[in-house]
């Protein structure tokens, strides 16, 4: 039975892209009774097919028209490219005063798209909520996925205020909490705590030989666990934000070629010091709970 729309904050709520993200979003929303319906769009009828199953959403679609039609709120979740190829195209199709949000790991590149793009009577809202896996598709939704993740939102000036609370809602009623942050910050603060470690995890595992890993402790699989994430993801994500990753490895590169002048000068002293600079800022902002 749908939820009466007194208790809801939208009507209907289509997510594009149900796999993980957008699959547990849909999960919640409709665990916290956020929507009258909520419907998905796929382009696989396998996906459709589970998160009906799941119980994830209402009703599922392949057509872009069909499923964002007469929709309160669009959710985006799909890989960057998609976005913003769905920004570009899926104006003619929504109603007035819709809310489009997404949950991209780039934001500059996807709010400019997003305001060039959407009509006037359609309000977006730049989201990027900070969870996930190194899993993917409907199978691995969880319903409490976002639950005391932060979610940083990234409105401008151009931005709808009544809208943008409405998404704020929207992320604290399924148990995110809130960040506001420019779509620039957005992007060269997660080019260092996001985009960097998942480069640095591929570029490990591609450097270490075949013959080695078959005797890798936790150390390594813990290190590396984000390299089993989507290599089209992080492409897309790559490319979206390249001028601040470029930024950091830059930086990384930097003190490794420290670190290696300290190994290939034996000077024991320097190495400690890096070692003690980085264990002591880990243990101070990111300590083990």
């Amino acid at each position: 039975m749908m939820t009466p729309f007194r208790f809801s904050l939208f009507r209907k709520v289509a997510v594009v892209g149900v796999g993980l993200m957008g699959g547990s979003l849909a999960k919640a929303i409709k665990k916290h009774r956020l929507a009258r319906e909520v419907v998905g769009m796929s382009r696989r009828q396998s996906t459709l097919t589970a998160a009906l199953q799941e119980k994830a959403i209402d009703k599922g679609f392949h057509d872009v028209k069909k499923a964002v039609a007469n929709a309160d709120l669009v959710v985006l979740a799909t890989p960057v490219s998609i976005i913003n190829n769905m920004l570009s195209t899926m104006g003619p199709f929504l109603k007035r005063n819709c809310i489009v949000t997404d949950v991209g790991s780039t934001k500059a590149s996807i709010v400019h798209i997003a305001e060039k793009k959407l009509p006037k009577h359609v309000h977006f809202v730049g989201s990027h909520p900070l969870t996930g896996s190194e899993k993917k598709g409907i199978q691995n939704a969880d319903v409490d996925l976002y639950k005391d993740a932060f979610c940083i939102l990234t409105p401008t000036d151009q931005t709808n205020k009544s809208a943008c609370e409405k998404v704020k809602r929207l992320w604290t009623k399924v148990g995110a909490r809130i960040k506001i942050l420019t779509p620039d910050e957005h992007d060269r603060i997660l080019s260092y705590i996001s985009h960097l470690p998942h480069v640095l995890a591929y570029a490990l595992i591609e450097t270490i030989p075949k013959d080695c890993l078959e005797y890798a402790a936790t150390g390594l699989k813990d290190t590396t666990r984000i390299a089993s994430s989507s290599p089209q993801v992080w492409n897309d994500i790559c490319i979206g934000n390249s001028k601040n990753i470029i930024h950091s490895l830059d930086e990384l590169v930097k003190n490794l070629s420290l670190i290696r002048k300290a190994i290939v000068t034996d000077n024991q002293k320097v190495l400690v010091g890096h070692f003690k600079t980085a264990k002591n800022k880990r243990d101070k902002f990111l300590p083990d709970e």
